[in-house]
């Protein structure tokens, strides 16, 4: 068993930072229930380098993860109030307030009057900002399979085993 960590108590990350690689199928992972925190620990690591690498292939530089993330939410939610896309991104109004004025620059977004109350807005995705984000996902996901396309056949199938396990934690997060 790997030496803990003396302040968190959890394995240590491999000197690059990356975690390790996960035990093949039948190996010691599978004779029972993970910890948590090991299992939080190497899940936060793996996306704090996959993140980037996807961020970095980006044709569309003007684009930024802030940006990115606005335009989903939009995309999921939308039509928003500021306030509301503030909320949902968990970020300042006055931050939103000037990246909602920078994606309308840029022709992404589309403004309307809020029916409920005449003096707010309602934000949302335009043609041109949906095309957008359909074009980053198209080059992230090609990124993604080509990635998942040079693993061996068994660490596919554990990817896809675990894809479940990945999605309830984003719908249990709300």
């Amino acid at each position: 068993m790997a030496p803990s960590d003396t302040t968190t108590g959890h394995p240590p990350e491999p000197a690059h930072g990356r975690p390790a690689p996960a035990e093949a199928p039948g190996g010691p992972a599978a004779t029972g229930p993970a910890d948590p925190a090991e299992l939080a620990g190497r899940l936060r690591a793996v996306i704090q380098h996959l993140l980037p690498l996807l961020r970095g292939h980006s044709t569309h530089r003007d684009l930024t993860p802030s940006r990115t993330a606005a335009l989903a939410t939009l995309d999921a939610h939308g039509p928003l109030r500021v306030s509301e896309l503030a909320a949902r991104m968990n970020i300042a109004l006055s931050t939103t307030s000037r990246m909602v004025d920078l994606l309308d620059d840029r022709g992404w977004i589309a403004r309307r009057t809020d029916p409920v109350d005449q003096r707010a807005s309602l934000i949302s995705l335009n043609d041109a900002g949906r095309a957008l984000l359909r074009a980053v996902r198209r080059e992230t996901t090609g990124l993604l399979a080509e990635r998942i396309g040079r693993l061996p056949p068994d660490r596919q199938h554990l990817l896809h085993a675990a894809l479940p396990a990945l999605e309830q934690l984003v719908d249990d997060a709300g």
